[in-house]
């Protein structure tokens, strides 16, 4: 059995990433849902559904056209006031698959959107026409919405992303360094985000610098992780 090196833990120190327009990374799997919402109020439809796999930037996404529309979450939940806001603004429901929600609710809100006005942009891991919907009248709206499919990060997106996520940490790396870990990585932004951060704890928990020797171990360990999970 190997013996790891002697660790501290480090100050849980804050790390704020950089989520505005400027710091969106660009890419031909990203373009599509970029140039949806860079061009907002002017929509094909009225209700906007972004979907992608957990990571794939949809929260960025998502949070640039909240600040740019003035938009209000809501969760259109039955009871809530959620299709009364929609009436009012345009208005923004995250993680519709995830988070659940009632279907004349939600019916609710496409309605006074399309009657009033407004937009509503939503986003999701599976395709809308997955959801568990039992409303046939909801399930006729979400066929009339402008749907934008976030794809897999490729080579190039990985790279960039790991870049950024040094960065937002005040860490510089080596681009050799960061080829290394793209070759070897799972393919998603979640991972991305989850290896950047394993190697800064150990960083500072060792007071080392990063290195190719620090990134196999942080790989080798997140790999064993997933073939137990």
């Amino acid at each position: 059995m190997t013996k790891r090196p002697f660790e501290q833990i480090p100050l849980a120190f804050g790390h704020d990433p950089a989520t505005g327009r400027e710091d969106l990374l660009v890419s031909d799997r990203l373009s599509a849902a970029i140039a949806i919402v860079d061009h907002w109020p002017d929509w094909p439809a009225p209700v906007v559904i972004i979907a992608g796999p957990v990571g794939s930037g949809k929260s960025h996404l998502a949070s640039i056209w909240k600040e740019r529309a003035g938009a209000e979450v809501i969760h259109p939940l039955a009871g809530s006031d959620a299709a009364l806001i929609a009436a009012e603004r345009p208005v923004l429901f995250e993680d519709a698959d995830r988070s659940g929600f009632d279907d004349t609710t939600l019916f609710h809100v496409i309605n006074n959107v399309r009657q009033h006005g407004t937009s509503l942009l939503m986003t999701t891991r599976l395709w809308p026409m997955s959801w568990p919907v039992t409303l046939p009248d909801l399930r006729s709206r979400l066929k009339a919405a402008t749907v934008v499919e976030i794809g897999e990060p490729d080579d190039e997106l990985l790279t960039q992303v790991l870049i950024k996520l040094f960065a937002d940490r005040q860490l510089f790396v080596d681009e050799r360094l960061v080829g290394y870990i793209v070759q070897r990585m799972e393919r998603s932004l979640e991972a991305a985000q989850t290896i950047v951060e394993r190697i800064d704890h150990l960083a500072l928990a060792r007071g080392t610098k990063l290195s190719r020797a620090l990134a196999s171990e942080v790989l080798e360990e997140l790999g064993n992780q997933r073939r137990s999970d």
